[in-house]
């Protein structure tokens, strides 16, 4: 089928002949199981690209397959003046069972262009000197179940142009009306480097054997062959360059693979010096909050069973007591984020009517979620009083109207305006609330269960110092300053709280019982009094300077003497940050190595580290890689030593 003789003519009305065969039609003596995979391997044999395959339907598609062809012309008639191009060609196989025996039917359409080449050998560049002559069109033709375009209606068309009896006959152009040359899209010879490419079968063979690759399924091992395949072809075709050969293409598989991993989600060495990296997965779980997600996760559990009853009983009761008295709230519900808790509120609450919200707090969150487009998702209705830097109480009282459900504040929690500014207390909204029977909610956003004062942090309101203002509602998040897992948690009045757990989007929102399992362990450090020595987040963010420069001096004292000289380290010191949208003024004193003779050095090496085996992730900073001890765990010190190490390889 590939083997197609085609004439194109150079000038204004293309042909060609013969054109695109007729569908090929057989009647294979064997099963549909054994015709099916018989196919699949000669396919795979050739290395055609598929577009598509689908055994229960009994389709397969190619892609274009490029075949180089011979074609000549001289402006309108077969002449001696040779061009040379390719045929894009396409597969589309049918195969369907016929009792013992299987039919297959396979239809082709086929993309032709040519390219002129003169007697001297060289492909003419000047404008052509002909009136409405134009350069060779690319031509299509097809045929097959499916296509408008059939042998016999392209003859007819064919036989349409041809001159009547008695017509004039018309003069033959000169040579110096032939077309403009074109630029091939792909040369022969590209054509034929790219079919000596291995097919998948092959490589998948040749690489399935390395130690490397131990445990890798045979479906991610071959999509991996895949992709070395389909990149080397872009490579091939855009740069011209011959391909690579099958050894040079296994290493390439090998190297991507293993620098993947097996899995997709894997531990990471935090050295940017943010404690709670949104994209590194924000708060680290503790022992114990670990060891619950680990036990509930090896056995079934009491998740939603009372069992002195053994009736149905809620998986919130797990953390409800814990929450009512950390907090000092009369009751509580936690769902998967606090974005979620505040949406749930405001449904349940204001669906339908106003919120009024300062518009100074109208806060946006990671990711472009903003307070204005949650309140209009939760068919509330947004009420904004004040000025961005100041707010009154009496903004608030004169906007409360008859459709007023809500007074919400929001604490900025990741943004601080400084200067000119006012705002209203939890407390004196709690008043004009209750003075106007209207019910006051207070997003805290990150949230604390401790004072950080005592350890030189600026002051942030606790949530309990927020339940203890009469607020109604509290809401914040379990994965930031309480160091927990990802939560939204709402405490507050039992009779407002008890509405949420009603509302259907409760359903929705609710949360696992691994999270349920790390946030009570996580609530019990604070409970027993330990969460500063035991939850890492409380530990990292506390943790003297002293002991931070201990473990820098350490990373580098592993390199040795010739790998630190070669890589220009040194223990300096700096300011590490908080993250996760919490107390956004604070900067933390720090220390790390710093890596990297030169910024091109510095850049290449924070490369390496990041697809290293474990990744690591630090900062450039004035040209040089840092590498933040404040957040490298005393556990991973050896771990980060030996990724410098393998980075900065020669």
């Amino acid at each position: 089928m590939m083997g197609v003789a085609l004439s194109l003519v150079g000038c204004a009305r293309p042909h060609v002949s013969p054109l695109a065969p007729p569908p090929y039609r057989a009647e294979i003596g064997a099963g549909y199981d054994v015709t099916w995979m018989a196919l699949v391997r000669a396919l795979a044999k050739q290395n055609l690209p598929l577009r598509a395959i689908a055994r229960d339907s009994g389709v397969i598609a190619t892609d274009d397959v490029v075949t180089p062809i011979g074609v000549y012309s001289d402006c309108g008639r077969t002449g001696d003046e040779q061009l040379e191009g390719e045929a894009l060609v396409t597969f589309t196989m049918f195969v369907e069972p016929d009792g013992t025996d299987t039919r297959l039917q396979i239809n082709s359409n086929m993309r032709t262009q040519g390219h002129r080449k003169g007697s001297s050998g060289k492909l003419p560049t000047g404008r052509a000197r002909c009136a409405g002559r134009g350069s060779p069109r690319r031509t299509s033709t097809s045929s097959g179940r499916g296509s408008p375009r059939t042998p016999c209606a392209a003859g007819r068309r064919r036989a349409a142009g041809r001159r009547r009896p008695g017509a004039p006959r018309r003069r033959r152009s000169s040579r110096a009306c032939a077309p403009r040359s074109r630029r091939r899209s792909v040369s022969a010879d590209r054509a034929a480097a790219l079919r000596s490419l291995p097919s998948v079968d092959q490589l998948v063979r040749r690489v399935a054997a390395d130690p490397a690759l131990a445990g890798l399924s045979r479906a991610r091992l071959t999509a991996a062959v895949r992709e070395a395949l389909e990149a080397e072809r872009r490579r091939v075709r855009e740069q011209g360059v011959p391909p690579a050969d099958a050894d040079t293409l296994a290493a390439r598989v090998v190297d991507g693979v293993r620098r993947a991993g097996l899995f997709s989600l894997r531990p990471v060495i935090n050295a940017s010096g943010v404690v709670l990296h949104t994209n590194l997965g924000r708060a680290l779980l503790s022992d114990l909050a670990r060891e619950r997600v680990a036990a509930v996760a090896a056995a079934y559990s009491n998740l939603e069973m009372d069992l002195a009853s053994k009736e149905r009983g809620s998986r919130y009761s797990h953390v409800e007591a814990l929450l009512r008295r950390l907090t000092g709230a009369e009751d509580a519900l936690v769902v998967n984020n606090n974005a979620a808790a505040v949406l749930l509120a405001l449904e349940t609450l204001a669906h339908g009517k106003e919120v009024i919200v300062s518009r100074g707090e109208l806060i946006e969150i990671g990711g472009e979620f903003r307070i204005p487009d949650i309140m209009l998702r939760s068919g509330a209705v947004l009420r904004e009083v004040g000025a961005t830097n100041r707010t009154h109480l009496r903004d608030y009282a004169d906007a409360i109207g008859p459709t007023t459900a809500l007074l919400l504040k929001v604490h900025t929690s990741n943004y601080r305006v400084i200067g000119f500014t006012a705002d209203v207390s939890s407390r004196e909204l709690v008043e004009l609330g209750r003075e106007r029977g209207v019910a006051v909610m207070e997003d805290l956003g990150s949230g604390s269960l401790v004072d950080l004062r005592p350890w030189g942090f600026p002051y942030e309101p606790t949530v309990p110092e927020v339940v203890a203002s009469g607020v109604d509602l509290v809401s914040f998040s379990g994965d930031k300053l309480l160091g927990g897992p990802q939560a939204g948690i709402v405490v507050g009045k039992r009779a407002i709280v008890s509405r949420l757990k009603k509302n259907p989007w409760n359903r929705a929102l609710r949360i696992d019982k691994f999270t349920i399992a790390a946030l009570e362990g996580t609530l019990t450090a604070y409970e027993d009094g330990t969460a500063r020595e035991t939850v890492p987040t409380l530990r990292l963010l506390t943790e003297p300077l002293a002991t931070v420069v201990a473990r820098a001096r350490r990373v580098l004292r592993g390199l040795g003497a010739e790998a630190a000289q070669r890589l220009a380290a040194r223990v300096d010191e700096g300011r590490a940050q908080v993250g996760g949208g919490a107390l956004p003024t604070v900067e933390l004193p720090t220390a790390g190595v710093s890596l990297g003779a030169t910024d091109a050095a510095a850049r290449a090496l924070d490369a390496a580290l990041r697809v290293g085996d474990p990744p690591v992730v630090g900062r450039l900073v004035e040209d040089r890689l840092f590498l933040d001890c404040r957040t490298v765990l005393p556990a991973q010190v050896a771990g980060l030593v030996k990724a410098i190490v393998s980075a900065a390889r020669p």
